[in-house]
């Protein structure tokens, strides 16, 4: 079953690479690729049901023993991550089939998606953290061909502004690879973390662990380093900005969880107390720049940020009820933020803009995409008996219990933030007067919903079975606070 584990990066690569044979043949790439990310979300499921019944699953690639050769771990942590990946690949693959231009397919957008997902699962499931550098670029090098092709102008422009911000935050993992090789001797991160409790060089170990907290902070979104985010993620089709708004800040949030559970944990009362600070400053700011949009999808891209916000405050406050919080945000947020950028790729379908102030009535024309979106973006403010509400609720909790009042009033002040957001979306696009014609009106737009609808009975399911679903993320959480479990696995007991 060990297998298993490389099958979600080695499938997604490998069919990528053959697609590139066949750029011309678009029905050809769109039944093959259909295929390979429902292959891959089967593996993923498979492999994750053996890590819950068995423990954590691992890979040495060649034979070589850890740490001296490459491997792959798939803990609980991720395999749920590689199945969220997957779930959206999915989706958003079936939505671009309705959306996308045959302008676009012709430029390889078929291999770079996979060569992404390939991407984003490797970052997930490697045990090595210049690996996790290799991982991060081909998502990036894959983003960067998704986010330009067939673009504007103007998205060229941003664009710039993501690749540049994205090459420096990858030097900058350059060095702090170096430093980290260089002060332990290993890049191996089970090993890393042994020699982090036999060293006694804290305050080398307090500044690589910064140097790379900057470096996946830039990744993920994080103040003050989040400015490229909201128009880098509006100029392209709605099916890759669900992808990137789904998946792409998320790998920069897990490997920050990963490094400062597992290997950064020597002095939390110096790194976790930044990283809160941090979640503050991320979700009041990110949730004032939605609140100041009038655009459907520079909304969506400012609640990105004041979202992650959430996730790194359980890290923050490092118990297991929080962390557990964060890990079932995390799953919430991947759901919830794809299908809400898929409703505004549809409502664009429909109106030809996503201007707030040019749009409304679609409530009357097409009343299942309206409350499809309604539920949704409820969901992501917290309303219960959603997921947002049970993913939002251990993390207020735990803020009360371990008496971080500021944060957690920063954390209730968001939710009412993107409530009203999010109803402004509703009262402008969906209510009110119809201000598309007809001929828009009576457009079909079943082809285009129906990839969305798992989306929307999934976040359903996340809140109504609440329960097993905190019991699952709550395993994870105690995983993760106990390293010795991760680090017996890669190495041996």
């Amino acid at each position: 079953m060990n297998s298993l584990v490389i099958l979600p990066v080695l499938l997604p690569f490998l069919i990528g690479a053959v697609l590139i044979l066949l750029a011309k043949k678009h029905q050809a790439q769109r039944v093959i690729t259909s295929l390979t990310v429902l292959s891959m979300l089967a593996a993923s499921v498979i492999l994750a049901v053996d890590v819950y019944q068995n423990g954590i699953a691992t890979m040495e690639m060649g034979d070589w023993p850890a740490p001296f050769g490459i491997v792959f771990v798939a803990d609980m942590f991720a395999t749920m991550m590689v199945i969220l990946s997957s779930i959206v690949g999915v989706v958003c693959l079936f939505f671009a089939f309705s959306t996308i231009s045959t302008e676009r397919e012709k430029f390889y957008f078929y291999p770079f998606y996979l060569f992404l997902l390939a991407g984003v699962n490797g970052a997930f499931l490697t045990g090595d953290l210049f690996n996790m550098f290799v991982f991060f670029e081909v998502m990036l090098l894959a983003s960067y061909v998704l986010i330009v092709m067939g673009g504007t102008k103007y998205q060229l422009r941003e664009s710039f502004k993501y690749v540049v911000i994205n090459v420096f935050a990858s030097m900058l993992f350059l060095i702090g690879v170096a430093y980290i090789y260089g002060a332990l001797g290993t890049l191996n991160m089970a090993d890393m973390a042994v020699r982090i409790e036999e060293t006694g060089q804290t305050g080398i170990l307090n500044v690589i662990a910064i140097l790379l907290l900057i470096v996946f902070a830039s990744k993920g979104a994080l103040f003050p380093l989040y400015f490229w985010l909201p128009k880098s993620y509006y100029g392209p089709p709605s099916a890759i900005a669900a992808l990137f708004g789904g998946l792409l800040t998320k790998v920069g949030i897990y490997a920050i969880i990963r490094l400062f559970t597992l290997v950064f944990n020597h002095d939390i009362g110096f790194t976790h107390n930044i990283i809160l600070a941090l979640a503050g400053f991320t979700m009041f700011f990110g949730v004032l720049g939605a609140v100041s949009q009038f655009d459907f999808k520079r909304i969506l891209s400012y609640h990105i940020i004041s979202q992650v916000g959430y996730m790194v405050m359980g890290l923050g406050i490092f118990t297991p009820l929080a962390l557990a919080g964060a890990i079932y945000y995390i799953a919430h947020h991947i759901i919830v933020k794809s299908a809400l950028f898929l409703f505004s790729g549809a409502t664009e379908s429909i109106t030809g803009t996503t201007d707030l102030k040019k749009m409304g009535g679609i409530l009357k024309t097409h009343p299942l995409l309206a409350w499809m979106f309604f539920i949704t973006a409820v969901s992501l403010a917290g309303i219960p008996p959603l997921s947002g509400f049970f993913s939002k609720f251990p993390l207020i909790l735990s803020g009360m219990q371990e008496g971080r009042y500021i944060i957690t009033a920063v954390a209730l002040l968001v939710g009412l933030l993107t409530l009203f957001s999010m109803l402004k979306i509703f009262i402008y696009a969906f209510w009110g007067e119809q201000k598309h014609t007809d001929e828009q009106a009576a457009k079909k737009i079943g082809p285009i919903l129906l990839p969305i609808v798992p989306m929307v009975l999934l976040t359903i399911i996340l809140g109504f079975a609440a329960e097993p679903i905190f019991s699952y993320s709550y395993g994870i959480a105690e995983e993760l606070l106990e390293p010795s479990i991760y680090i017996n696995s890669v190495l041996g007991e």
